[in-house]
């Protein structure tokens, strides 16, 4: 066998090369990216953060830039261009039905039917509240770190969810007969079809489900959507496990919007320009504190997103009295004027939806529903208003779920004061190998 030799002038080319790679690449965690990736990511960071006035440290280890309400990213959307911000809804109908449950809280009957009704919003706070607050003028935003961002397939596509095309369970409601193509999201909802919904409300219950990996979410909302299934229209908020976006496994408050299906437009919370933030008090995308556990108290949120009737803009308010900001109507073709449809229940993205084995993704609290126990994804209070501003349950509701072996569904409407949905599951068990 013949020997190799390297002369010294070969080493220092090996070296010079090694030394390009590098150079053209960065490293973090271990972990190497390109080096035009790097700026990218730099650049975009650098962007987000020159407008904060203020930062907060959480011990979550989330930083809070208190950002000019001004100076938010959402106008770099083309089509906010010149945008007005809208500081308050021009209607709220919450503030009517509060000083109308006031005024009725007189008699002892109502005293008990508005304790009652209290006694089921127990709702929740976020942990970067504890280090600080923003001032007015401002807006919290959560800090995206540097790592997430680089993890993203690029810098355009995070935040955003993977597209899905199976067809929407209205379209299969009207012709049972269309076959389902099974995609990489799996869903069990309530959902209500057949009128112009200019908004929905729902209690939802929160937990912190187990994710299996980093580039699974688990989900519970309320969203309301228009358009077909392969290019519909959806604005949500609601809670989530999303690693992929926050880093960990923490719950956290959200909001999502697109325009297209999640091809091309839309995302969660501020990560992209479209959202418009009014609020000092709430950081989308933020811990939420404390948390249900099974046998303790039935922590919740309370989510609301109504379209403006006079700008058309799509207000979410959080907790029956913050107004976290809203949708403008820009954005959108068809839900700009009404949605067709509204769901409440949760969502589970992973690649494996669908295949075996099955993601052990947990939706909910990770259990199938079971009324009689009270733990398990839970949303109640589900409210709609249609052609009026006045809030109702729907006339027609409906359960549905992508895998019932998976994810259950148990729609609860048969005397009891108010309907209650329960939905979620484990993922992979027996049933769903």
């Amino acid at each position: 066998m013949g020997k190799v030799f390297c002369s010294q002038e070969g080493f220092k080319v090996i070296f010079i090369l090694l030394g390009l790679i590098v150079a053209a690449n960065g490293v973090v965690n271990g972990v190497s990216f390109s080096k035009q990736k790097t700026l990218e990511v730099e650049w975009k960071l650098k962007q987000v953060r020159k407008h904060s006035l203020k930062s907060i440290k959480s011990e979550d280890g989330d930083i809070i830039d208190c950002v000019d309400i001004k100076k938010q990213s959402a106008f770099d959307h083309p089509a906010l261009k010149g945008h007005k911000i809208q500081m308050t809804p021009t209607y709220d109908p919450t503030l009517e039905r509060r000083a109308a449950t006031k005024a009725r809280s007189k008699t002892t009957s109502n005293k008990m039917k508005q304790m009652h009704e209290e006694s089921s919003m127990i709702v929740t706070s976020q942990v970067w509240q504890k280090s600080g607050t923003c001032p007015e003028g401002t807006i919290p935003i959560r800090r995206i770190r540097k790592k997430d961002l680089l993890k993203a397939h690029s810098v355009e596509d995070y935040g955003r969810k993977k597209p899905s095309f199976s067809r929407r369970f209205d379209q299969l409601n009207q012709n049972p007969n269309l076959s389902v193509q099974q995609t990489n999201h799996s869903k069990a909802i309530l959902f209500t079809v057949g009128f112009r919904y200019l908004g929905a409300k729902g209690d939802i219950r929160v937990w912190n489900p187990f994710v299996e990996s980093d580039d699974e979410y688990s989900t519970s909302q309320v969203a309301l959507l228009n358009g077909p299934y392969y290019d519909f229209e959806c604005i949500e908020s609601g809670w989530a496990v999303n690693p992929g976006v926050y880093g960990d496994r923490q719950t956290r408050l959200f909001v999502y919007w697109t325009a297209d299906a999640s091809k091309k437009t839309g995302c969660f919370d501020l990560t992209c320009p479209g959202f418009v933030q009014t609020s000092h008090e709430v950081a989308l995308g933020a811990a939420i504190y404390p948390i249900s556990i099974p046998g303790g108290l039935p922590y919740q949120i309370t989510i609301y997103i109504h379209k403006d009737p006079v700008t058309s803009n799509w207000w979410v308010q959080y907790g029956e009295q913050i107004n976290i900001g809203y949708w403008p109507a820009e954005l959108f073709k068809a839900i700009r004027y009404n949605a067709e449809s509204v769901e409440w229940g949760g969502e589970v993205y992973s690649s494996t939806v669908g295949h075996t084995p099955h993601t052990s993704t947990g939706m909910g609290n990770g259990h199938f529903p079971d009324y009689t126990a009270g733990d398990s994804g839970t949303i109640t209070r589900m409210r709609i208003h249609d052609n009026s501003q006045n809030l109702k349950f729907p006339d027609y509701a409906d359960p549905f779920s992508d895998e019932f072996n998976c994810y259950d569904i148990d729609f609860v409407s048969d005397y009891v004061e108010d309907p209650q949905f329960l939905y979620g599951g484990p993922g992979k068990n027996p049933m769903c190998p």
